[in-house]
């Protein structure tokens, strides 16, 4: 792969720059050294006297010919230039597999500024950049939703106190939203009764933990028969977990891991991204921006590419940017729209309601489903919603 070709030569890059500076500091220290012991048998020579002037003149004499032999100055710039060969053939390779120009990807897209200025400062509440945030809005003069910003300062307020071992905010949380998150088949409200239990099995109060597990615990016996009894079980341990078999529910990063999970069932359930748009954006661009380059070199012309409404073929995005779901018509090849919705046929295959119309001739008769044998008509295709 090319990622894995840059890689090994940045290690190359960087093992030989920890060489070139070893030896670099040895050559110094040698040289640190003689100096050193130069001077010390100067020190003990003195310096009165015709005898001791003509020692310590063959002394520093020496030195300069130890000096000499050892040439520094070359030893050094050698290994500069070691180095500077190393960084050269670096450059070469990272430019084979990096384009500097991405100009070429670029179009003119309509966008009104004020759309801009919103998505900006939703990405700035998103990373908890509240000051800067408002800030922004002031001196851009666009209308931000105080929804959004009240949103984000509520979760970050539940995830600072889950990061200093305070469960109960993100409980409280979590047991008002317990049918949705059972929903989306998170165990994030058990996990959060985990910490809790845990938290009075440390402080040593068996029979405060057994009420707790038969109240909050309890309940999620039947989801999850493997954990359950584990916890259950920890309780012969209380006042002393760090000693029991059970010493993973004591690790730091439980919390740590938590909070993060909190963070991503919060948005999820209020329908924002965990990630800010700003990042996600760049995140998404970086993936697509080879293929797109790529495209460039197989269009004649650049009007092509900015009169162009969608991508010959698919780009494929990973599921972290997927944040709902897009019907796409197998026979017109367009996206469904609620003017255009995605139609059930009675064999089972989809299709847009433009597909099904022009197929019947405007619903005036029966028509073969492109797919399998079946005939269908207009009034028995039924829509679907996504």
């Amino acid at each position: 792969m090319e990622i894995e070709t840059v890689k090994d030569a940045f290690e190359h890059v960087a093992k030989k720059q920890k060489l070139m500076s070893s030896k670099a500091i040895d050559l110094v220290n040698h040289v640190e050294k003689e100096i050193e012991q130069a001077i010390g048998v100067i020190l003990e020579n003195g310096t009165d006297g015709d005898v001791a002037s003509n020692l310590n003149h063959e002394i520093l004499l020496n030195l300069k010919n130890k000096l000499k032999e050892m040439v520094p100055v070359k030893q050094l710039e050698s290994c500069q230039k070691e180095m500077n060969n190393a960084l050269g053939k670096w450059v070469k390779t990272t430019e084979k597999f990096f384009i500097h120009d991405i100009s070429q990807a670029y179009r003119n897209v309509d966008m009104e500024p004020h759309v801009l200025s919103e998505i900006i400062a939703n990405h700035l509440y998103c990373e908890a950049l509240f000051d800067i945030g408002d800030n922004f809005i002031g001196e851009a003069s666009c209308p931000a939703s105080k929804e959004i910003k009240q949103l984000f300062q509520k979760m970050y307020e539940i995830h600072g106190a889950l990061r200093t071992g305070e469960p109960e905010p993100a409980l409280s949380w979590a047991m008002k939203n317990h049918d949705a998150l059972l929903q989306n088949g998170s165990s994030l409200e058990l996990k959060l009764h985990r910490l809790q239990f845990v938290k009075i099995l440390k402080e040593g109060n068996r029979c405060e933990a057994l009420l707790y597990a038969r109240a909050y615990l309890a309940p999620f016996a039947t989801i999850h028969k493997d954990e359950i009894p584990r916890l259950i079980a920890s309780i012969l341990w209380a006042g002393r977990l760090d000693q029991s078999p059970y010493t993973e529910f004591l690790l730091p990063t439980n919390w740590e891991n938590l909070a993060e999970e909190f963070a991503q069932q919060f948005c999820n359930l209020n329908g924002q991204s965990s990630t800010g748009p700003m990042g996600m954006t760049v995140a998404a661009g970086g993936q697509v921006l080879p293929i797109i380059l790529k495209l460039m070199t197989v269009l004649t012309a650049k009007r092509e590419w900015q009169s162009m409404k969608q991508f010959p073929f698919p780009l494929d995005l990973g599921r972290e940017f997927q944040f709902h779901s897009v019907f796409i018509c197998p026979v017109l090849r367009e996206q469904g729209s609620e003017d255009n919705p995605p139609m059930l046929l009675p064999c089972g295959h989809v299709l847009s309601k433009q597909s099904t119309v022009k197929l019947s001739k405007n619903s005036s008769r029966s028509f073969k489903c492109p797919y399998c044998p079946f005939e269908s008509l207009t009034s028995d295709c039924k829509q679907l919603y996504i």
